[in-house]
């Protein structure tokens, strides 16, 4: 028994030693098309949806390989914010998929997916979401200053980015798998760890430097599209609040206004006209005065 325990812990070793660097590697890939995002604002994702967004994945170089029947297959990572708007340490996760139609080729593309509501993120940490079904996709919007309005109703829950040949622009993902990648997380974070746990800073062993430059770079992302958002919210205030020139006054004349004159005013008389009384006579004195009869 002791040297078959030896034996499994060995096996176990050898196992993380080989996941490992796979691991890493999709992280650094990851981080690449963050970066690469940033980089070109005419054509990356709007500064809103980073800065609002409850979740995001990233899927590096996914292949879509078609002759008659297609099928698209990935790996990446997501991250989740917290409550505090700092974001969560990454899980591993898959993106399948499958068509019919005409087609032939293989195709190699970075898929990113913005969350902007909780449900679909629940979904996924509980197994699997069906893009489409589960929660609803829209082809994302282009550029830094983008409106999000094409989604009409603003109903969708995932906002979905694909970029095969250098640019980014909206693509449908409707029918397309994302799921969890349990063995890349415990070959990360250690055995029986799930994703909940992951999020919630709960794993029993701690990320690679790669691993972690994953969510710093989300930090950094979000940053640069919340100064963004601010910066153009306090530009308009400033237009809005902007006082008008005032307008000009009609020339006056500067000669002196004319002196106004009044008129005495006088008592109203009712009645015929009157005399005028005649001045004070002088009375030599002492009067003298006849007695009454």
């Amino acid at each position: 028994m002791p040297r078959l325990a030896v034996l499994m812990l060995s096996l176990s070793l050898a196992v993380t030693a080989v996941a490992g660097p796979t691991e890493d590697q999709r992280a650094v890939d990851a981080v690449r098309v963050l970066t690469q995002i940033q980089q070109i604002p005419e054509s990356g994702i709007p500064d809103k949806l980073l800065d609002e967004a409850r979740g995001i994945v990233v899927v590096p170089d996914s292949l879509k390989i078609g002759l008659v029947l297609g099928g698209r297959r990935g790996h990446g990572l997501l991250s989740v914010k917290n409550p505090d708007g700092t974001w969560s340490n990454p899980s591993f996760v898959k993106l399948t998929g499958g068509s019919i139609g005409f087609q032939a080729g293989v195709q190699s593309a970075d898929i990113v997916l913005v969350f902007r509501s909780d449900r679909g993120l629940d979904s996924i940490v509980n197994g699997k979401v069906t893009l489409g079904a589960d929660a609803g996709v829209a082809a994302g919007p282009v550029g830094r200053n983008a409106s999000t309005a094409t989604d009409g109703q603003l109903k969708a829950e995932i906002w979905s980015w694909s970029r095969a040949r250098g640019l980014f622009a909206g693509i449908a993902l409707d029918g397309a798998v994302l799921s969890i990648d349990d063995a890349a997380n415990e070959a990360v974070y250690g055995n029986d760890t799930t994703p909940r746990m992951i999020f919630e800073g709960r794993a029993h062993g701690q990320p690679s430097s790669a691993i972690v430059d994953f969510r710093d770079r989300l930090e950094e992302a979000s940053s640069i599209a919340r100064t963004a958002r601010s910066n153009a919210s306090a530009d308009a205030r400033a237009r809005g609040t902007a006082s008008p020139a005032p307008a000009a006054r009609p020339a006056t004349s500067t000669a002196p206004a004319p002196a106004a004159t009044t008129a005495p005013i006088q008592a109203p008389q009712s009645g015929p006209a009157q005399a005028k009384p005649s001045q004070f006579e002088t009375v030599e004195s002492p009067v003298k005065a006849e007695p009454l009869p």
